[in-house]
């Protein structure tokens, strides 16, 4: 969620040029991409060239939407270019998903993945209430509706190679669903909002609550993104607290291949401390799948979107692909 005003101007820390810090845990480093499967037609740089002829399998884009608790939730599909099933990427916007991400999403096109992207129950026109839980609810529907069978076989995904991609609030929810999934599920998280974290802190931080309850009323009112109360928003995340801050699911997602990838410019919640302890918690609990990156930037990133798009599809093709329990599919 992006709330507090962010200054456009560097903080005294970054006179040293950090453009990219890479942090290692298990000390694993980046190996050369490769693609996903055979038969797909992928160049050598996603992020800028576009992918190769394919014939009657070019790259594509379907609209789609799918029912979540009873209302519908409206999406679309990116369709790589190739023949044959492609690992899918599950891609989560933030609150209220000004910034959609997809860019990134053409660029993990371009590398030979699926990509589906939906709005949640109440934002940008789909259905129904907006809510966290709500929210959280929808991705679990996601996650069943790329594993149907019917659905595998009309759009050619894989959904035995599956990735959540999410962005502030979709990064929270990422790490929040990622939890209740299987080890091979790999996970992208960037300036992942700590839901949970803010919970536990409004009550006795009452500027901060105020500030938030005034961006909720400011995106949920006549005409605007999100249907929803606000002040149920605000009451949620005080009653979650505990139970949505992903500081405590370290031993649920130790096992999973996960990027973190954090802003210098960004507010407490979402930066570069919190990321640094999720990971320092994972590790703690035996984790040594996670990679944790830095760009000095803003939270949506503005400065770093070829390099960002890159980052993504590197690790999908090396960190992601080469789990082994994928080893054989590749």
């Amino acid at each position: 969620m992006k709330l507090r005003t962010r200054s456009r101007h560097r903080p005294p820390h970054a006179g040293i040029a950090l453009a990219l810090l890479f942090i290692w845990v298990g000390g694993c480093a980046l190996v050369p991409p490769h693609p996903p499967s055979s038969g797909i037609a992928v160049p050598q740089d996603p992020a800028r060239q576009d992918p190769l002829p394919a014939g009657d399998a070019a790259a594509s884009m379907a609209e789609i939407s799918f029912p979540s608790h009873g209302a519908r939730l409206n999406g679309l599909i990116y369709l790589a270019a190739g023949a044959g099933a492609h690992p899918i990427v599950i891609l989560l916007h933030g609150y209220p998903g000004n910034e959609r991400n997809l860019d990134l999403a053409q660029a993990v096109r371009r590398a030979g993945y699926d990509v589906l992207y939906f709005d949640y129950r109440g934002s940008w026109g789909s259905g129904g209430t907006f809510s966290y839980s709500h929210a959280l609810e929808d991705v679990g529907v996601a996650l069943s509706w790329v594993r149907s069978p019917e659905n595998a076989a009309k759009y050619h995904f894989d959904p035995s190679r599956l990735t959540l991609v999410g962005h502030s609030f979709g990064g929270w929810l990422a790490l929040m669903a990622a939890a209740n999934e299987p080890a091979d599920v790999c996970v992208a998280a960037f300036a992942a909002e700590n839901a949970g974290w803010e919970g536990i802190r409004f009550p006795d931080h009452a500027e901060q609550s105020i500030e938030v309850l005034d961006y909720l009323r400011a995106t949920t009112g006549d005409g605007a993104p999100i249907h929803a109360a606000p002040e149920d928003i605000l009451d949620e995340m005080i009653r979650q607290g505990a139970a949505w801050n992903y500081l405590n699911k370290a031993n649920l997602l130790k096992d999973h291949p996960l990027l973190l990838v954090a802003a210098t410019r960004d507010t407490p919640e979402e930066g570069v401390a919190m990321h640094q302890q999720l990971a320092d918690a994972i590790h703690d609990a035996g984790g040594k799948r996670v990679r944790n990156l830095i760009y000095d930037d803003d939270h949506p990133f503005s400065s770093h979107r070829i390099a960002l798009a890159e980052t993504l599809t590197r690790w999908l093709q090396s960190d992601c692909a080469k789990q082994p329990s994928r080893r054989s599919r590749d």
